[in-house]
């Protein structure tokens, strides 16, 4: 009995080893890789469970639209975030026209913003830059936004009938922004 048993924890010590040595490099490996994930992205702790879609080459042209705004109205990378989460809720990421009977009143692009709100007409709103910027111009004038959870900065901005519906998609536009940032 003691020769099986000590055969068994020499057997499982072995592979313990075994496995280590093998696995060991890559782990290491995997723990050395550089976070590419710009610091400014996420000020906040993510909020309950997160949503992800995959995107088309639309989708991903609006993310490379929204973040070129984003760079010229001289904001940051949480300032994306914001952004893109916000589309993602309200068109994910699809420049919108007016949908008919399932239209939101007069709601339309990116961020469904309404040219009877005053966000601008039609053909401005259907523009990402535009609709991007006219956003941001909004997200400017709420205190600390910065520093606020996502969801409560998108509803300041957009005065949802949903408001804590922007909050699952901060993951995705996260991973969005470290992925097309430096592109």
């Amino acid at each position: 009995m003691n020769t099986i048993l000590r055969k068994t924890i020499l057997g499982i010590t072995g592979l313990t080893f075994a496995t280590g040595v093998i696995a060991g490099p890559v782990t290491a490996a995997s723990a050395a890789t550089p976070q590419t994930r710009p610091a400014a992205v996420t000020t906040t702790a993510v909020q309950g469970e997160q949503s992800q879609i995959t995107l088309g080459a639309e989708q991903t042209d609006n993310v490379k639209a929204i973040i070129a705004a984003t760079k010229k109205n001289g904001m940051d990378e949480r300032a994306a975030v914001i952004a893109i989460a916000t589309s993602l809720q309200e068109s994910k990421l699809e420049n919108l026209g007016h949908l008919g009977e399932r239209n939101d009143h007069d709601s339309q692009g990116l961020f469904q913003q309404r040219p009877s709100s005053g966000w601008g007409t039609v053909e401005q709103i259907t523009d990402p830059e535009y609709a991007t910027t006219a956003f941001l111009n909004g997200l400017k004038q709420v205190d600390g936004w910065h520093d606020m959870p996502l969801t409560e900065a998108a509803q300041t901005v957009q005065v949802s009938a949903f408001p804590d519906h922007y909050a699952q998609w901060e993951t995705q536009a996260t991973d969005l922004v470290a992925e097309h940032w430096t592109s």
